[in-house]
């Protein structure tokens, strides 16, 4: 695994993970169950009879698999902790069996003006199945360390 550095940064620069991730049927029911529990995420048979025609993950399960993503690639921001989720957009449902594929696009990135050992950087991420259809994108503002030493 790769640690980013705050230095390692740079602005315009796309870094698309190297993992995907697979949604299945089961863990879109579960977390619906437990977060959003709308039909169309929970009930195969009544979820036909919605606007997307068969089960759908929630939003918060995909955002939360947009965090899943800056946690397991090879290469990682050292994020410190993250500071705001912009301009979130739910582009395409999500349906089982849906391989997300995920990239970053660092758009600005300035150092701290109280702490010497970070910065602050955002980035467009972009949430992507098949053939680069989008699903999901945001602006994701986070708190970076730099180099240690």
């Amino acid at each position: 695994m790769e640690i980013l550095y705050f230095e390692d940064v740079v602005v315009g620069e796309k870094r698309t993970a190297s993992v995907t991730y697979t949604v299945e049927k089961k863990e879109i029911v579960e977390f619906a169950a437990a977060w959003d529990p709308r039909y169309f995420h929970v009930d195969e048979a009544e979820a036909k009879f919605s606007v997307f025609g068969g089960i759908v993950a929630c939003s918060a399960h995909i955002f939360s698999i947009l965090s899943w993503f800056s946690t397991h690639s090879e290469r990682r921001v050292a994020s410190m902790a993250a500071l705001a989720f912009d301009e979130l957009r739910m582009h395409r449902p999500v349906r089982p069996g849906d391989t997300l594929s995920c990239s970053f696009t660092c758009l600005e990135k300035r150092e701290s003006r109280s702490k010497q050992d970070r910065g602050i950087i955002r980035t467009a991420a972009s949430m992507t199945h098949g053939q680069d259809v989008e699903v999901f994108s945001a602006i994701v503002t986070t708190m970076v360390a730099k180099r240690p030493g």
